[in-house]
């Protein structure tokens, strides 16, 4: 039989050597085999939900979570989420905008100073990413979140994150 490729670098590292280590990679990968969020309600659009993300036990079984677009809160019921909406001051991502041209916006977002943003873009992330590890950690890091702007404000399309200080010199975390 052929032995499978030690995946390194980012944030996944391989665990063969480590018999403690691959038996906590497999228990992860059974709890995480099973998405627990069937859709999310963000912006004007309700979104299938891809794989499992570890949001906050009262949460992490909904059918439709709501995420407000601007401040990334999330909410579980339809009225709670209106009630948000109507009185969120936020209408784009935190931190400096760094880039702006064409109706797209990038912001600057540092982890350390908007901790619970960042948190929740992890966790969103999640939700369509397999192999994301980055979820509470986030001081750390710098994200990158790109934006299409319009009259009501700068609704997010996509991000990536830096690590601030990288021992192995890698220039993007996630995408």
């Amino acid at each position: 039989t052929t032995t499978p490729a030690i995946m390194s670098g980012g944030n996944w590292h391989g665990s063969r050597a480590d018999p403690s280590l691959a038996a906590l990679e497999r228990e992860h990968e059974e709890t995480t085999k099973v998405k627990n969020i069937e859709k999310i309600f963000m912006g004007r659009f309700q979104v299938e939900c891809w794989y499992y993300s570890p949001y906050p036990e009262e949460y992490s079984h909904a059918e439709l979570l709501y995420v407000c677009e601007f401040c990334l809160k999330y909410m579980r019921k339809a009225k709670t989420f209106r009630k948000h909406k109507a009185t969120c001051p936020c209408r784009h991502p935190p931190g400096k905008e760094i880039y702006r041209e064409y109706g797209l916006s990038v912001y600057e977002v540092d982890g350390k100073d908007h901790r619970v943003y960042c948190q929740n873009l992890c966790l969103l992330a999640k939700l369509f990413l397999d192999h994301k590890t980055l979820y509470y950690d986030v001081d750390p890091f710098y994200f990158y979140i790109v934006t299409e702007v319009d009259d009501s404000g700068a609704h997010i399309v996509g991000y990536f994150s830096k690590e601030k200080v990288s021992a192995e010199e890698y220039n993007l975390a996630c995408i």
